[in-house]
């Protein structure tokens, strides 16, 4: 025997309830974790700036204020597990693996993991892609400067990064859009290598130069 519509349907209420209730949670955890990721985008593009500034115990400290919102956002949720695949937060922890990767590298320091910093391993694979500008923009300044000391290592860390990441073949469905980062990696890696090998050429004829009027 069927029962009537009324009494198939008198749990609709309490089912849209339940549903209601699961999404105002969430919602609420959305409406905390968005400002934090602004700040730990604003944190890292701070500590950016500072490194090219030579500013790296200021660089550190930010980075530090990053990491605090990272873990904050974490904290946010975990009971809404949807949530960490948004893009705002990806897009934070690929900022904050830039700037701790990019620091790294500069004081010579060992580079952090994605586990070390807390980050998504796509995240932290586009973050490492996007350094690889940042070291190309302090190898420039330091031509500026007259100053070619670290031009080589600086080349290699980044055709280090590339070697890497040219490997990673995977859908970037899994690992957010990779392969469009790894082909700028690529072109700056190409300009750099060819800026820098132009400068060491010019100083070597420079130097060259001026041993041969020394011989006159």
């Amino acid at each position: 025997m069927r029962l009537k519509i009324s009494k198939l349907i008198d749990n609709l209420e309490t089912i849209t309830e339940q549903i209601r209730l699961s999404f105002t949670v969430k919602d609420a955890a959305r409406e905390k974790i968005l400002p934090l990721c602004r700040e730990i985008i604003r944190y890292c593009s701070n500590a950016i700036r500072a490194v090219h500034r030579q500013e790296f115990d200021q660089a550190y400290g930010l980075l530090l204020k990053a990491s605090q919102c990272l873990e904050d956002s974490k904290q946010d949720i975990i009971s809404s597990k949807e949530l960490s695949n948004t893009g705002i937060l990806k897009d934070a922890q690929k900022e904050f693996a830039e700037g701790s990767i990019t620091l790294a590298l500069i004081m010579g320091k060992k580079l952090p993991s994605p586990d070390d910093l807390g980050v998504d391993y796509a995240a932290y694979l586009n973050g490492m892609g996007e350094a690889v500008g940042e070291l190309r923009r302090y190898l420039l300044d330091g031509i500026r400067r007259g100053d070619l000391s670290r031009g080589g290592e600086l080349l290699s860390a980044m055709d280090e990064i590339y070697s890497v990441l040219v490997t990673i073949d995977f859908p970037d469905a899994i690992t957010g859009g990779l392969r469009r980062t790894t082909d700028m990696v690529r072109g700056v890696l190409e300009r750099t290598r060819s800026d820098l090998t132009l400068v060491m050429s010019q100083k070597n004829l420079e130097n060259r130069l001026g041993e041969f009027r020394e011989k006159l």
